[in-house]
């Protein structure tokens, strides 16, 4: 498959049938406050920070879903890599400029305005630019979120645009789209108690840089055993993607890290290179799914193949 044909395909919808749970945004002009069928479950924060990012995600029973540092200082947490705030998506060289990490000379994700806050959507569109505020790219993302049952659902869009001329996103395991679990369900560390299982049936530490369809993280919060399933859209390109997804609660799918993930398959530096051309579009589409249980109790292989039927035929 031609790579740079396959990313600029336009993805459809790719919502299923959810229970009838009313989305409402409040705009504070720092965050917005998104409640579901009258429920907290999460805060967009996009005013003033490095990046957008949502935090916190109340999953089912109202428990949270997200690592609290570096947003609350909690006891028992890790404090490391201050750039995991919630769930986010970034990546680690943009034209060679590293949009991952808040170190040295690093590049931002600026709110630019919303495109809407309608039915159960929230659109926005962004700028990314380097340390010292020069564009160098940006992005087209929506933001979806729904129930099905006690199971929350939030469908992340996201549309990278070639707005300022050529741009290369680099191939690198610093990346994309990324979630930060509670400490206590990672697979390692002090507390941990969690699991990892791919769709290929990779588990725990072999799962990190493997291709796979999903990808489910499940382990205890607050005494009781919680899931996250991260969906790849098989519409994307390099479906099935690969993830960078960690045994400390980093839990990420990442397309772009192919000689990072696999130097003797992908033997040539740059093999994941995505280069767009100036004015063109890739779009990736993700499904986050916050669920009790493991990923038999959740249901996620079911999930998955009724995410792919929503989305229809391209």
């Amino acid at each position: 498959m031609n790579f740079l044909r396959a990313a600029v395909l336009v993805i459809g919808s790719a919502s299923v049938a959810m229970a009838a749970e009313v989305a409402t945004f409040k705009d504070d002009g720092t965050k917005v406050r998104v409640e579901l069928g009258g429920k907290f479950f999460t805060d967009y924060h996009y005013r003033d920070v490095a990046r957008p990012y949502c935090y916190p995600i109340m999953g089912p029973g109202e428990i949270g879903m997200t690592r609290n540092w570096p947003m609350q200082q909690t006891t028992n947490e890790p404090t490391d890599h201050v750039h995991h705030k919630g769930l986010w998506y970034a990546h680690g060289n943009v034209n060679g400029v590293d949009c991952w990490s808040e170190q040295k000379l690093f590049g931002k994700t600026i709110h630019e305005k919303f495109l809407g806050m309608t039915g159960s959507s929230l659109r926005e569109r962004c700028n990314w630019v380097d340390h010292d505020g020069k564009a160098l790219c940006s992005d087209e993302r929506t933001l979806s979120f729904h129930a099905d049952g006690d199971v929350r659902v939030l469908d992340f869009e996201i549309t990278l645009i070639a707005s300022q001329g050529p741009v290369t996103f680099g191939d690198t395991k610093e990346g994309s789209m990324a979630i930060r679990l509670p400490a206590t369900m990672s697979v390692k560390g002090k507390g941990a108690q969690g699991h990892i299982l791919t769709s290929a049936g990779e588990r725990d530490v072999a799962a990190w840089g493997k291709p796979a369809a999903w990808v489910d993280y499940a382990g205890p919060v607050e005494g009781k055993l919680m899931g996250v399933a991260i969906f790849d859209s098989p519409q994307n390109p390099r479906h099935p993607t690969t993830w960078h997804v960690r045994d400390y609660g980093l839990f990420a799918a990442n397309p772009f890290g192919l000689h990072d993930f696999d130097k003797l398959k992908f033997k040539e530096k740059g093999a994941g290179d995505l280069k767009l051309a100036a004015g063109e579009r890739a779009t990736f589409k993700y499904r986050f799914v916050f669920h009790t249980g493991d990923e038999k109790t959740g249901r996620v292989a079911e999930r998955y193949q009724e995410f792919v039927a929503g989305q229809g035929a391209r």
